[in-house]
C-alpha cells in the first residue's frame, strides 16, 4: 500500500546540528504540511532545541511559514548566519560591463592575487574588504575557528548578492570568495573586491555586500576559545526570511 505521508529530508546547521542530531535526519507529515509544521514538529521531538529565530531553506531557498512541503523536498534548518577538499566556483560570463567571480572554499584565500586579477584598465576604483581571523572575542583569546555552510544555497545567495550590488550600484566587477573548514589566527575567511569606474559606488557595494552576506548567506562559524568552543551568534535574518515566532511553540 503506498504511503501518503509527505517525506522530507531535514538538515540541520552550526548550533541546531548540535541540538539536534539526527533525531530528524528523515520525517514524515501528513500531506498538506507547511514548512511551520514541520518547525512545529521538530520542536515536538526536541523541546529544548533553540529554534527561535530561526530560517527554513526548502531545496536551497529561503520558505516561508507557510510554503507547503512535498515528497522529497530538502529543508535546511538554519540558525541565524555569521558570515561565514571540496571547492565550488560560479563566474558569470565574461562582457564589457559585468563580470563576478563566486567561490566558497577550503583552500587558502590569495587577497592578492584576486585583487590583481580584479583591476581592468576601465576601472578608477578597486575596494576590498578582507575578513580575517583574529585572536580574540568577547575578551577570551581564539584559538582558531570552525566554519561550516548549506553550501549549495550559500552559493546561490551570494551569486545573487554579487548580481543585486552590479546592478543596483553599477560596479563593473564583483569577487566573493569564502572560506570553509579550520581556520587559524590571521587567516581570511571572506574576500569581497569591487571594481567600477568611480570609488563611491565601489565603497557603497562592497559595505553593502558584507553587511547583507552576514545576514542572509547561510555560512555559520564556531569559535573555539582557550577555555571552550561556542557557535558565534547570528545577527536576525532580515523580515520575511525567519520563520515567524508563532510557528514556533
Amino acid at each position: 500500500m503506498l504511503s501518503l505521508m509527505v517525506q522530507v529530508r531535514v538538515l540541520a546547521f552550526g548550533v541546531l546540528k548540535d541540538a539536534l542530531g539526527e533525531t530528524v535526519a528523515h520525517l514524515e507529515l501528513p500531506p498538506g504540511a507547511t514548512v511551520g509544521d514541520l518547525v512545529s514538529e521538530v520542536a515536538k521531538l526536541n523541546p529544548n532545541a533553540p529554534l527561535a529565530g530561526i530560517a527554513v531553506g526548502v531545496n536551497s531557498e529561503y520558505a516561508a511559514a507557510t510554503q507547503i512541503l512535498r515528497d522529497g523536498d530538502e529543508v535546511g534548518l538554519l540558525p541565524p548566519v555569521s558570515g561565514g577538499s571540496a571547492s565550488r566556483t560560479a563566474n558569470a560570463p565574461e562582457g564589457p560591463r559585468s563580470e563576478m567571480n563566486i567561490r566558497i572554499t577550503r583552500d587558502v584565500i590569495d587577497a592578492d592575487r584576486l585583487v590583481a586579477a580584479a583591476k581592468q584598465a576601465e576601472d578608477g576604483a578597486v575596494v576590498v574588504f578582507d575578513g580575517i581571523v583574529r585572536n580574540n572575542s568577547r575578551g577570551r583569546m581564539t584559538l582558531y575557528l570552525d566554519y561550516e555552510a548549506y553550501e549549495e544555497m550559500a552559493l546561490k545567495q551570494m551569486q545573487e548578492l554579487a548580481d543585486k550590488a552590479r546592478s543596483t550600484f553599477d560596479v563593473r566587477q564583483v569577487t566573493i570568495h569564502h572560506r570553509l573548514g579550520r581556520l587559524q589566527i590571521g587567516e581570511t575567511s571572506v574576500l569581497i573586491v569591487v571594481a567600477s569606474a568611480h570609488r563611491g559606488q565601489a565603497f557603497d557595494a562592497c559595505r553593502w555586500i558584507i553587511d547583507t552576506l552576514k545576514k542572509t548567506v547561510p555560512i555559520w562559524k564556531k569559535e573555539t576559545f582557550i577555555d571552550g568552543a561556542i557557535w558565534a551568534d547570528g545577527e536576525p535574518f532580515p523580515d520575511g526570511v525567519g520563520v515567524e515566532a508563532g510557528h514556533v511553540p
